[in-house]
C-alpha cells in the first residue's frame, strides 16, 4: 500500500522481510527498547513467527513497524509498533494501525503502551484495560 503524508513524501506500507530485521533492530535500539535488542535472536524469531508484520518505508528507508498476533476472529494483539523519532507526526503510527485493523476488522485492538505513547493512543480513540504479565522466570 502506498499513501501520501502530511509532508507530502509517499510511505509504503508492505509485509516483513527477513532483511529487514537489521533495521527494526536499529530502530529498537535508538528507542532504546533494550529487552528486544538484548535478545536479538529472541526477538528475530519472534517477528519470523508473528501474524501481524509489517514495515513502513519512505524512499526505501525503513521508518517504523508494527508486528502483532491475531486469531482473526476476536483479537488483534500489537506487540510492538514502533516509527523513527525522525518521522513522528505525520501520521505513520495511526497508518500502520489502521491497515492493520482494515485487514481483521472484526477484531479489537489490545496493546500495551508506555507513558510516553499513552497520549498518542488515547488521542485515536484506544481506552485503557486491566491485565497481568508474567515470564517464565518470575
Amino acid at each position: 500500500m502506498r499513501i501520501q503524508l502530511r509532508n507530502e513524501n509517499w510511505l509504503e506500507v508492505r509485509e516483513y522481510r527477513k532483511e529487514d530485521f537489521i533495521h527494526i533492530n536499529r530502530l529498537n535500539a535508538e528507542e532504546k527498547w533494550n529487552n528486544l535488542v538484548e535478545n536479538k535472536d529472541r526477538t528475530r524469531e519472534a517477528w519470523d513467527h508473528s501474524t501481524i508484520a509489517y514495515v513502513a518505508e519512505i524512499n526505501g528507508q525503513l521508518v517504523g513497524y508494527i508486528r502483532g498476533l491475531t486469531d482473526q476472529s476476536v483479537t488483534l494483539y500489537i506487540c510492538e509498533l514502533l516509527v523513527d523519532r525522525t518521522y513522528r507526526g505525520l501520521g505513520i503510527g495511526e497508518i500502520l494501525l489502521n491497515y492493520v485493523h482494515h485487514s481483521y476488522p472484526t477484531t479489537r485492538i489490545e496493546m500495551l503502551a508506555n507513558s510516553d505513547s499513552r497520549t498518542f493512543y488515547e488521542q485515536k480513540g484506544y481506552r485503557t484495560f486491566y491485565g497481568f504479565r508474567k515470564t517464565s522466570k518470575e
